[in-house]
């Protein structure tokens, strides 16, 4: 059976991905990659002929995906895909030559890059697109938790603090200082972090 466009996975879904970065030195490759991305969902395309000015833009803004279309004019793309890989979430596909396929999949494989081989198969790339979101939604889960335990750990830490100044200025105990701020919380209607901060800037400065 002929496949068509109609069982393009991302026609109904989108790319679940807002901003997607490509890099490509050749006019054709960005048309490539923008004629599939922009039917499939409303995101945001940033499109740079070279490493050298996707490093820059990288350093003011976020991207969730970016896909580098190797050679470059300034470099081969692998170092590149590597830098961006390794910092933040971002996903990264890098699309190479067939006959560097095997050795840039090996070499990138270890840091999270999806490797594709030229000619594109578009099939084949919507499948490398599905693959970069599954995991772009699994590292974001991951980072939001991890971001969320950073706050209560602080949260604690802060509380704390104000707890231990309570009982050792005002002759509280324990109990009676965790009661006062979870009180003062109540009837400000505010946070207990956000009480102990108030103590904390009253005692401390």
């Amino acid at each position: 059976m002929k496949m068509t466009d109609s069982l393009n996975p991302w026609q109904k879904g989108g790319t679940g991905m807002e901003n997607i970065m490509i890099v490509s030195s050749s006019e054709k490759g960005t048309t490539f990659f923008s004629d599939i991305l922009t039917p499939m969902s409303a995101c945001q395309i940033t499109a740079v002929k070279s490493c050298g000015e996707a490093r820059r833009i990288l350093m003011d803004r976020d991207f969730d995906l970016v896909i580098v279309d190797s050679p470059l004019r300034d470099e081969t793309g692998e170092s590149f895909a590597r830098h961006v890989a390794s910092n933040g979430i971002t996903q990264v596909i890098l699309v190479v030559k067939k006959e560097l396929y095997e050795e840039m999949a090996s070499a990138c494989e270890r840091d999270g890059i999806l490797t594709v081989a030229k000619p594109i198969n578009k099939y084949v790339f919507w499948s490398a697109l599905s693959l970069a979101r599954a995991a772009h939604n699994r590292i974001k889960k991951v980072h939001s938790e991890n971001t969320q335990l950073k706050q209560k750990i602080e949260d604690i830490r802060i509380v704390d603090r104000a707890k231990c100044l309570l009982i050792s200025l005002l002759g509280m105990s324990e109990k009676e200082a965790h009661r006062y701020l979870e009180k003062q919380a109540m009837d400000m209607r505010i946070t207990k972090r956000e009480v102990a901060e108030r103590i904390l800037n009253t005692y401390e400065n």
